[in-house]
């Protein structure tokens, strides 16, 4: 059996969470789930470029989960790796040093540990 990845480990450890938080309160995730789904629909915003806000907005809030989840939404929207690099630029210019640990340490490690291989 492979073993995962830091990175595969904080999205399991995420998913069994919401699993566990849905079975106690499912109409509230509902909601949320349901609400979120439809921020992340394709619209004036392409869904690449709204994985994009979202890995920027999580390296500012500093919320790890967010930051490996939605690095996975853009590399599993096509961002290439200049394209999520600026994206952690951007950020780094609003959430100064704290954005920039984070984005040399788990974004890059993320991007590494979650990128699919080249077929």
């Amino acid at each position: 059996m492979e073993e995962q990845s830091f990175s595969e480990a904080a999205l399991q450890e995420y998913k069994n969470g919401i699993g566990i938080f849905t079975k106690k309160m499912p109409k509230l995730a509902e909601a949320y789930n349901q609400f979120t789904q439809t921020c992340f629909e394709e619209g004036m915003l392409s869904q690449k470029e709204k994985q994009m806000i979202a890995l920027g907005i999580s390296l500012y809030a500093q919320d790890e989960y967010c930051i490996i989840y939605h690095t996975k939404g853009c590399l599993d929207q096509g961002c290439t790796e200049e394209e999520i690099l600026e994206t952690v630029g951007v950020a780094a210019a609003f959430g100064g040093g704290a954005a920039m640990s984070q984005a040399v340490t788990l974004v890059q490690q993320a991007m590494e540990e979650l990128k699919e291989p080249p077929h």
